[in-house]
């Protein structure tokens, strides 16, 4: 389907035959959609309650405990989801969760409008099937990270930006400032939208017209109210999430070896099949955007910025496999695209590979689910992805009965991840307290003086331990008492060192400043 002017705005039907809802297989309709998004999203609350946490969602749920303006490492959005979880299902691994899980249902409602504007009811339906059989959605939307809130306003912009071609009413500039506003305080990375809707704008003749409307002012103007406390908390605090993340963007040299990690990435993640077709309708996108096709030219300007950053970033460093993840609606309208309208030569492979593409990535995802709940196998070890979530309960049983036996009225540790699994395991028994980076907890009272000189136990992964000659540095008193190995199924995992400590030689924590 094609779009061109009219007067109310920059998107029409061309003279394609308009498809009814009866005239889709059961599959693509919006009914059977409806049902199959809301068993995946049932699906996935049972597992996203039963299944361990990683280190990350760990340390996420400290600030939902707290929540603030801004934190060390990222915007405060997934904060405030997990505090809302927290509200509704408690401090649990669903209350953790829970915000992350629904959002994915909502964003699949969000997409099949986007691209039932765009492109019609046919790309709609496809477009909902591939967002939710590419594996890093499928997989990824179990897990309360900052990539969940980023890409979930990322597609609420891009929905509130196809209404506002197809109607052409200006007050659809608020929603989308509202959305991008809301992104850009979920994951930086969303500043790159803001980048695509001003070459949409610059770019695709029929979307100059706004430059003239208030509302395209007053939709940025609230977008940067939006995202001001987070600039101000980064002035309150020498500029700390600032610093860690955009300085990720300076080159420290150049190489190719991670070019083809990101892209080889990128296909793995998106599901291959799905990615193949991605890769031909990029292909029709730009061919439609060159044609002067105001649809395709939207859903093309959108994603160069940000994929065009990335690709340059992979040319110094490693793109981690979730930072492309708000692309994922646009890539699954691209593949749906082909799927609709498979090229005649041979239509009857390329709807097979749209339908294994389905099949294949649900499957996946199903048999990462029962592995995440119940491992199938501890053979893999730390290879597995999911070797962080094991073998914590164990940990719990083992550090509480060396707290007891050595009179350990707290715990020390020395990294993030292992404060953050420390401080939910022991959450109804001992409070936990890192000793380093303390700019990751300014958002919640510190341990008060009075329990820190009480003898505690240090916990810290075998290969950081810092050895007893540093801890006498901040303790009078240093023994190491135990090794306490988390495993999987009788597979070792990771050694865990642990000391019992007490008397410390003034506050044993590093003050916040200098940052790390």
């Amino acid at each position: 389907m094609t779009a061109t002017i009219t007067a109310t705005g920059i998107l029409r039907a061309s003279a394609s035959p308009v498809v009814a809802a009866q005239d889709l297989p059961v599959w693509l309709r919006p009914g059977g959609l409806a049902v199959l998004v809301l068993v995946l999203a049932a699906v996935r609350l049972v597992v996203a309650a039963q299944a361990g946490l990683a280190e990350d969602e760990a340390y996420y749920r400290l600030w939902g405990l707290s929540p603030a303006t801004g934190y060390y490492d990222h915007p405060p959005m997934i904060g405030w989801w997990v505090w809302a979880g927290q509200q509704l299902a408690g401090d649990t691994a669903l209350g953790l969760r829970l915000m992350a899980v629904l959002s994915a249902l909502i964003g699949s409602a969000a997409l099949w409008r986007t691209a039932h504007l765009l492109f019609g009811p046919r790309v709609a339906g496809w477009s909902v099937l591939f967002f939710n059989a590419s594996l890093l959605i499928g997989v990824g939307s179990l897990l309360a990270t900052p990539d969940a809130p980023s890409v979930f306003f990322w597609g609420l912009a891009m929905w509130a930006l196809a209404e506002l071609a197809a109607r052409g009413n200006p007050m659809w500039w608020l929603a989308v400032g509202l959305f991008a506003g809301l992104g850009v305080a979920s994951k930086y990375s969303v500043l790159f939208l803001g980048a695509g809707i001003v070459l949409w704008l610059v770019f695709v003749p029929a979307a100059r017209i706004w430059w003239r409307a208030w509302q395209l002012w007053a939709g940025g103007l609230l977008a940067v109210l939006i995202v001001l406390p987070v600039v101000l908390w980064n002035a309150d605090h020498q500029w700390a999430s600032f610093v860690k993340q955009f300085g990720r963007a300076v080159p420290g040299g150049w190489t190719l070896k991670y070019v083809f990690e990101f892209l080889g990435a990128v296909i793995g993640l998106a599901n291959p099949l799905v990615a193949v077709l991605a890769g031909l309708g990029l292909a029709r996108v730009v061919g439609r955007a060159r044609g002067g096709d105001p649809a395709a030219g939207l859903l093309l300007w959108l994603c160069v910025p940000f994929f065009s950053y990335l690709l340059l970033h992979s040319f110094h460093s490693r793109v981690q496999g979730n930072w492309p993840a708000p692309l994922y609606p646009a890539l699954a309208m691209m593949a749906a695209l082909v799927a609709a309208d498979p090229p005649q030569r041979a239509a009857r492979l390329w709807r097979g590979v749209a339908g294994s593409a389905v099949v294949l990535g649900l499957a996946v995802s199903a048999l990462v689910y029962v592995h995440a709940v119940s491992p199938l196998t501890g053979a893999l070890a730390r290879k597995d992805p999911t070797h962080q979530t094991r073998g914590w309960p164990a940990v719990r049983a083992e550090i509480l009965d060396l707290a007891e036996r050595h009179d350990a009225r707290w715990i020390a540790t020395w990294g993030y991840g292992l404060n953050a699994q420390l401080a939910f395991q022991l959450r109804d028994d001992l409070p936990v307290e890192q000793l380093t980076e303390r700019i990751r907890y300014v958002m919640q009272p510190p341990l008060a003086a009075s329990r820190v000189a009480e003898p505690a136990l240090f916990v810290v992964k075998a290969r950081r331990d810092p050895g007893a000659a540093h801890l006498r540095t901040r303790f009078g008193e240093v023994e190491r008492v135990a090794t306490v190995t988390r495993a999987v199924r009788g597979t070792p995992l990771k050694d865990l060192v642990v000391y019992r400590v007490a008397r410390p030689t003034g506050d044993p924590r590093d003050p916040l400043y200098p940052l790390p």
